[in-house]
């Protein structure tokens, strides 16, 4: 078996082969990494979800809330969904809004309010502003930013701070809670988000 020395004619061109069969099976290593993503699912019924007050809108921790209950203005204010996903209301207690839509949030305060405190009671839920995204890896200023309907990954990189020198600009992964969990997304710099996404931006790996 031939040893390979420094100085030898064709040690320099064996070195050249063992760096290019090594950067070969980074390249197959990160598709194989991309190949376990999934697909992501966005579609224009999730744009208009975001809109306030919709029936589609899911509600969670952070999101913040103008609750009005018509002809009772001492009720009538904003609220802030806990960390708990519950909802704080006077005279109908602490209650479970997480997973819930405005509407079925608005039918459950009625439930609380009317015949006992309020009768025929009137409720209206609108969202003020969404609970935050997450973006972490490869940006300036990685953190969480106050979500706008309607924003990018990209935009996410820019409220980031914008790339590190490190970072894959073309190809990201998005963690996005759900019901079942937490679902892990494949994306590009044009894949619109939701609120509570948590974006990674990748290193590259040459």
């Amino acid at each position: 078996m031939r040893t390979w020395r420094y100085g030898d004619p064709l040690y320099g061109k064996f070195a050249r082969l063992c760096a290019i069969l090594a950067m070969l099976a980074s390249t197959v290593a990160a598709c194989a990494g991309d190949q376990l993503a999934q697909p992501l699912q966005y579609t224009g019924a999730d744009a208009a979800s975001l809109k306030a007050g919709t029936d589609d809108y899911r509600l969670a921790a952070g999101d913040k809330l103008r609750i009005t209950v018509f002809g009772q203005p001492e009720l009538t204010r904003e609220y802030q969904i806990d960390g708990a996903g519950r909802l704080a209301f006077p005279l109908a207690g602490t209650m479970q809004a997480r997973g819930m839509t405005p509407a079925a949030l608005e039918a459950a305060l009625v439930k609380k309010l009317d015949p006992d405190y309020i009768p025929d009671a009137s409720v209206s839920v609108e969202v003020l502003s969404f609970r935050p995204f997450y973006i972490v890896g490869e940006v300036k200023v990685p953190g969480s930013y106050q979500y706008v309907p309607g924003m990018t990954v990209l935009n996410a990189v820019a409220m980031g701070g914008g790339y590190t020198y490190r970072a894959r600009e073309n190809n990201f992964l998005v963690r996005r809670p759900s019901a079942d969990g937490v679902t892990q997304l494949a994306a590009t710099p044009d894949t619109p988000l939701l609120p509570g996404d948590i974006v990674t931006v990748r290193e590259r790996y040459f």
